[in-house]
């Protein structure tokens, strides 16, 4: 076999072989993305969540270990699931065009090897958490469609090859042209047909229309927002993290559409009495405003995976009151319609001076889709991973002895506090400053304590203390600054809080798993 593709020679009557692995390759990823678009176009029609990619790379979600999701934060942040897509699209293409090679040399290895990736995406598909009925049909069809596409594709190839190893000319342009000619159609078809349904899956989507048409009644109680809250001090973080910039880390590849008409509620487990409950029937029990910081477990020592709020809602002890847990539970199991579940100890959902809350709308708006519209759950001091469940509809009242949540078998702890912490916002690592005054500020968090102090050291000298913003309320951060006369050199600043029961944060450098990183900021700041 040579290396040219083209069909003749400069010597009249001869006429070389193609390239067949390369056009086999080729022929395997025009025959996957077949099995993509036609999976996408019936997803359309007859179930919309039912996408082989999104399916696969929640799959793999599930599957990844602790260390690699980790990393994949730490390194991608919040465009981890966009990386993984990318991943999965790499992999899928990869073993396409190995599918191709194969069913070109060895039929029927390529054929049986697509259709084994079409099974285990349909696998994948009705494996996910609210699969419906006909959930099976979009992944089928289009492997179906893709294995005939591939069989032919490399007929149609392998002809072409042969008719040139026989240097019948006349039969190898034949199928030459008849091979270009099917994987053109095919391939056009498959990006009009897979774009096209996916971009009117989203286009025709009617939650969106749904959410800008909801009107939430009136907070009865709302968050004051005192006087010296903000400290005027540029590259400060704000009070109130706006809705766009608050930060994102959950496991669903793509953001659940959940219409608030048709979502429900369901209280089980170890009740007295399972309660269901409409949209309209939680916030018809009274909404009110709370101020409250929300901190991810992977946030770490100075971190940005944090953020503030004013959420509206109603708290979830008076929804569970309704239910009358069982005097021998001590743990909820709240469920995602994605599937994903959190463990929350039933005293800091049932506690009357800490206010967890089903939360309907946040700063003033209804729940941005990708922050859990139209319900979920916020608790003040505990981490998210364990309590803060976006597009929530099941709470199952259990024992931790009985049930384990979604990271708890991946190495998290079932209970997680949220650790004291300060961060340093300005100045900012690697950015020189000028001599002289500069204001050395940051953020502060001690849920559901409160801050009471922070303080500042420079190149390891004495503690000073910094001064604090007018706190919202103790489940809210605080913006502290201290004015620095600094001097042309490199420094070190570290930072400290304490909180208003006189605890001080832990100092000892911990990772993220199991329970949340700790330890004091040190950061190295260069002066001109």
């Amino acid at each position: 076999m040579t290396t040219d593709t083209a069909t003749r020679t400069d010597e009249p009557g001869t006429v070389r072989r193609p390239r067949g692995w390369f056009w086999a390759a080729l022929a395997g990823l025009i025959s996957a993305a077949a099995l993509l678009a036609v999976a996408e176009l019936f997803a359309l029609l007859v179930a919309r969540a039912a996408s082989p990619v999104l399916a696969v790379g929640s799959f793999i979600v599930d599957i990844v270990p602790r260390p690699l999701k980790e990393l994949a934060i730490t390194v991608f942040g919040e465009s981890d699931k966009i990386a993984l897509l990318v991943g999965v699209g790499l992999g899928a293409a990869v073993a396409a065009a190995v599918a191709g090679v194969l069913e070109y040399r060895f039929r029927p290895v390529g054929a049986i090897l697509l259709g084994i990736g079409g099974a285990l995406a349909t696998a994948a598909i009705l494996t996910r958490a609210g699969a419906g009925a006909l959930a099976w049909l979009p992944p089928v069809l289009g492997t179906v469609a893709g294995v005939v596409l591939l069989v032919l594709l490399t007929r149609r190839l392998r002809r072409w090859s042969t008719a040139a190893a026989a240097d019948d000319a006349p039969t190898a342009g034949l199928n030459r042209r008849g091979f270009f000619l099917l994987s053109g159609i095919a391939a056009a078809s498959a990006v009009v047909v897979g774009v096209g349904a996916r971009v009117l899956n989203a286009a025709t989507n009617s939650v969106a229309a749904a959410r800008d048409a909801l009107r939430l009644p009136s907070a009865r109680s709302t968050v004051t927002v005192p006087e010296g809250a903000s400290l005027d001090v540029p590259g400060l973080s704000p009070i109130i993290t706006p809705n766009a910039d608050f930060y994102r880390v959950d496991t669903a590849l793509t953001v659940p559409n959940v219409d608030p008409s048709t979502w429900r509620l369901s209280i089980e487990g170890m009740v007295d009495k399972p309660i269901e409950l409409s949209f309209d029937d939680l916030v018809n029990m009274g909404l009110d405003e709370y101020g409250v910081t929300l901190t991810c477990v992977s946030n770490e020592v100075g971190g940005n995976l944090v953020g503030n709020a004013i959420w509206q809602g109603v708290p979830i002890r008076d929804v569970l009151r309704l239910a009358s847990p069982q005097g021998d539970a001590d743990m909820v199991l709240s469920e995602s319609v994605d599937g994903f579940t959190a463990s929350t100890p039933l005293s800091s959902l049932t506690d009357d001076g800490l206010d967890a809350i089903f939360a309907v709308a946040m700063n003033g708006e209804p729940l941005p889709f990708e922050h859990g519209f139209p319900v979920r759950m916020v608790v003040p001091g505990l981490y998210g991973y364990v309590s803060a469940t976006k597009w929530v509809t099941k709470l199952t009242v259990t024992r931790f002895d009985q049930m384990e949540a979604y990271w708890t078998p991946r190495g998290y702890s079932a209970e997680a506090p949220i650790k004291m912490s300060s961060r340093v916002d300005t100045p900012k690592i690697g950015t020189p400053v000028s001599a002289g005054k500069v204001p050395i500020a940051g953020m502060a968090w001690a849920q559901p304590v409160g801050v009471k102090t922070v303080e500042v050291s420079i190149d390891d000298g004495d503690w000073q203390q910094a001064t604090l913003s007018a706190p919202i309320n103790d489940q809210s951060w605080v913006q502290w600054v201290l004015e620095w006369d600094a001097q042309p050199g490199s420094h070190y600043i570290t930072v400290r809080a304490t909180d208003k029961q006189g605890n001080v944060q832990i100092q000892e450098a911990a990772a993220i798993a199991p329970n949340g990183s700790s330890g004091w900021q040190r950061t190295l700041v260069t002066v001109r």
